[in-house]
């Protein structure tokens, strides 16, 4: 397990900015993340300071990362998928991959979960056999056979979890995830190469529809689509959320949540969901955690 100053989770403008901040402070700075999750990637921006044409949210990121390492810093294209606070009040950190990392003080610019719907009928469903957080729910699917449907790193976890929970666990992938069936090796999950079409079932989940009318009948199905939700990922921290809607992390002036040495910044701190907003958020995070480090140094 190595050790970091400073350990970023999200590789889009927030957490960019933020690693170019920590690391030009002279901080050992770790950043988790894919930049194609970032809303970033796949936008043209008219409105942002200093360019007069448009400029390319992909050429943007790419961008930011050679800064972050010019100046020092890691970055590494794996979605965080645990977060924990160990016993002398820093963070451990576990990707999808199964790395460890421990860090003095996390930043998080993981942005917001914009859920899609796979099927007409999902909002019926919720919570009466559909649910889309594994961490949240496994626990009522004990001896149960349940599918999960995903794209990404966040649908792969969720069906290793299950496995220590439901009878039997099917893995319907929504597109082609490199190196699935190695990342699912050893574990007990059946992997259906099949479009869902429907939710079988009136009150509750009865089961699948697949194409060519197949019928996968299972007790629950897991929706995990791209990498794991900020919100799902964060919970176990005891982080405080904004009262009023419960979707974004409140924090203060300077970018600090209500657990010491956690700080957020971006989207995921709510509206305006901007680039220029998360930029100079990234910035104060750094610019604090920077200076939590040096407070808790001289305190020791």
């Amino acid at each position: 397990m190595k050790d970091y100053e400073i350990i970023i989770i999200g590789a889009g403008p927030a957490g960019l900015q933020a690693g170019i901040h920590a690391t030009r402070r002279k901080h050992t700075v770790l950043i988790l993340g894919k930049p194609e999750g970032s809303a970033l990637y796949s936008a043209h921006i008219e409105n942002y300071f200093g360019f007069r044409e448009k400029i390319n949210g992909k050429d943007l990121l790419e961008a930011g990362i050679f800064q972050v390492q010019k100046f020092g810093g890691e970055v590494l294209k794996e979605d965080a998928v645990k977060l924990e606070i160990l016993e002398d009040k820093s963070f451990l950190v576990e990707t999808e991959k199964g790395q460890k990392f421990r860090g003095e003080a996390l930043i998080l610019a993981i942005g917001v979960k914009r859920k899609k719907k796979l099927f007409k009928r999902e909002d019926q469903f919720v919570g009466k056999g559909l649910s889309y957080c594994v961490d949240c729910d496994a626990w009522f699917y004990r001896g149960k056979r349940v599918a999960v449907l995903g794209d990404g790193s966040a649908a792969v976890h969720g069906a290793k979890t299950l496995t220590q929970f439901a009878e039997k666990v099917y893995f319907i992938p929504l597109r082609v995830i490199d190196e699935l069936e190695e990342e699912l090796s050893g574990y007990p999950v059946e992997i259906i190469y099949a479009k869902p079409i429907e939710i079988l079932g009136e009150e509750e989940v009865k089961g699948v529809i697949l194409e060519e009318e197949k019928i996968l009948e299972v007790d629950g199905i897991f929706i995990e689509i791209g990498a794991k939700g900020a919100l799902e990922l964060i919970a176990p921290l005891g982080i405080e959320l904004d009262p009023e809607t419960l979707s974004y992390v409140k924090v203060d002036k300077k970018m600090q949540t209500n657990v010491e040495g956690i700080f957020a910044c971006g989207d995921l701190t709510g509206p305006p969901l901007q680039l220029a907003k998360a930029v100079g958020e990234g910035c104060i995070a750094a610019l604090s955690a920077s200076d939590y480090l040096k407070s808790k140094k001289a305190k020791s």
